[in-house]
Order: C-alpha cells, then sequence, then structure tokens
C-alpha cells in the first residue's frame, strides 16, 4: 500500500516503513506524527484519487531525528564593480519513519 501525502508545501509518496526527510516539524524524537491530507491511497490496481483529499484516509509516522541539510552558497558577483557577496545557508529538516497508511 503506498499513498501521497502533503506536507510544508511539497508532495512525497510514501509506503510502510519508507524513511523520508521532510520540512522541520515541532516534534521530539520518537514522537508520533499524522498526516491528514493525503492525495491519493493505492494498493495494486486499486487506487483512490482525492478531489483534492481523500476522505478518512491518514499516514501515521514516528519522528525519527532532525538535523540541517547540505550547506547551499548563493554568490552574488559584478564583475569590475567591486561587488562580491557570500551567504550559507542549511535547511532545517526532520526525518520520520512511516508507520501506517489507512484509507476510509
Amino acid at each position: 500500500m503506498y499513498a501521497v501525502i502533503t506536507t510544508g508545501g511539497k508532495q512525497y509518496r510514501v509506503s510502510e516503513g519508507s524513511v523520508l526527510r521532510i520540512e522541520k516539524l515541532e516534534a521530539a524524537e520518537g514522537a508520533s506524527v499524522e498526516f491528514d491530507q493525503v492525495l491519493l491511497v493505492g494498493q495494486g490496481a486499486d487506487v483512490q484519487v482525492g478531489a483534492p483529499l481523500v476522505a478518512g484516509a491518514k499516514v501515521t509516522a514516528t519522528v525519527q531525528g532532525h538535523g540541517k541539510g547540505d550547506k547551499v552558497r548563493i554568490v552574488k558577483f559584478r564583475r569590475r564593480k567591486h561587488y562580491l557577496r557570500q551567504k550559507g545557508h542549511r535547511q532545517p529538516y526532520t526525518e520520520v519513519k512511516v508507520t501506517g497508511i489507512s484509507a476510509a
């Protein structure tokens, strides 16, 4: 069984037991989180597509940890103008493991 969920402005295709990195959630490590914005639920040839959400469907997951992604360098440069600006950014994320998918 698999599902397509939306969280943090992005969509993810998840199945039971899968581990994914999503936008940072305010949840403690080891806590259980529930995603109720399920766009699609499928099992083999049987697929339920929401309009826009599947009614009564939810995905549960356990928070495995928090962290920061790789550094992204931002450089603004104008040649011959003595202009150089450099910044770096590390996006925070939450790593979750999907424990269950339920469809109504």
